[in-house]
């Protein structure tokens, strides 16, 4: 049995797709993704689609939530933060995938799909999150909004409560080789982050979407070969 974690798809079904095909996946594997199915990429739909279609037939998929996709839950009730989500966020490229109008518009299975991301989850010695732990709570894994949002926590790092679990996380991207480089890091630093930025891959470096596998700790990478043209350029 293999576990494979992924992140931050952010739309890019194409590569997405294409990442599940050079993984070879079968149903003896575990899926875990680290939250952010949506925004800037031109087919969030379809990525989410793809992971329903897999625990319909048969995939084990655990799915966690990334701050983009609780920012779409944000935008649908918060009328003043509806324009920064459409216009900053890549919501734009989200409404278009979904072909709708409006948020309201997209089917409540969606909506469902939403609601029902887990915060975070621990796999043997990982524990997985989008986008980190924060040290300062009396209890890191306690679900908590900061686990969407945190970035540069490194240094806050409570190694004797981590003891010899590993941490795995996306949402800041960051270039294959700084991923390659924390994997041989792992045992010492004790954190991996595997978001590739796949949807900046006008980036050096960048756009990559990366699938780990926890068990023989190894990297997958698919260049992204998603249309992102609209979001950089829109």
């Amino acid at each position: 049995m293999r576990k494979f974690a992924i992140s931050d798809i952010h739309g890019c079904f194409l590569s997405f797709e294409a990442l599940l095909e050079k993984i070879a996946l079968t149903t003896a594997d575990e899926l875990y993704f680290l939250g952010d199915y949506i925004d800037r990429g031109p087919d969030s739909k379809k990525v989410i689609d793809k992971i329903l279609e897999l625990k319909a037939n048969g995939h084990s998929a655990i799915c966690l939530a990334g701050n983009h996709d609780f920012a779409l839950l944000d935008a649908k009730t918060d009328r003043r933060f509806y324009s920064q989500w459409y216009n900053g966020w890549g919501g734009k490229q989200t409404l278009e995938g979904f072909g709708v109008q409006s948020i309201n518009q997209i089917e409540g299975k969606y909506i469902d799909f939403f609601n029902s991301l887990e915060m975070v989850c621990e796999v043997d010695d990982f524990i997985l999150v989008h986008a980190g732990l924060d040290f300062n709570l009396n209890d890191p894994l306690k679900p908590d909004i900061n686990m969407l949002y945190l970035r540069n926590w490194y240094d806050q790092i409570n190694f004797d409560w981590l003891g010899n679990r590993k941490i795995i996380h996306g949402h800041t991207p960051v270039k294959k080789m700084r991923i390659e480089f924390m994997l041989e890091r792992l045992d010492q630093d004790q954190v991996l982050d595997i978001d590739g930025g796949c949807f900046a891959k006008h980036l050096t470096g960048k756009g990559y979407l990366c699938a780990f596998e926890m068990v023989n700790r190894e990297l997958f990478f698919q260049k992204n070969i998603d249309d992102v043209s609209s979001y950089w350029e829109g």
